[in-house]
């Protein structure tokens, strides 16, 4: 008897949680982190309520910046319209074989 299984379709689709995508998902995280330790560090050196404050205040801007990074796609890349002109910088080291 022949079992036929249906095939998942999503697996070239980004990994995505809380409506953050791919790569950004490592940003929320990486800033939650940032927050997290800075806001503990200047909570710790100074004071409590200032320590909370910082904490928020990273965490919010973080998740901000990254949510309108994400706008821009998964793969966001700089267009030049124009010509570029790459400069090389070697030098001609050799010996002439006739003096």
């Amino acid at each position: 008897m022949i079992t036929k299984y249906s095939i998942y379709k999503g697996l070239q689709r980004p990994l995505v949680y809380r409506g953050f995508k791919g790569k950004f998902i490592g940003w929320g995280i990486g800033f939650l982190i940032l927050g997290l330790v800075g806001g503990g560090l200047i909570g710790a050196l100074t004071n409590m309520y200032l320590g909370g404050t910082i904490t928020i205040l990273i965490i919010a801007a973080g998740l901000t910046f990254t949510f309108y990074r994400q706008k821009a796609g998964l793969h966001d890349k700089t267009r030049y319209k124009g010509i570029s002109i790459h400069s090389t910088r070697l030098k001609k080291n050799y010996v002439d074989p006739i003096p």
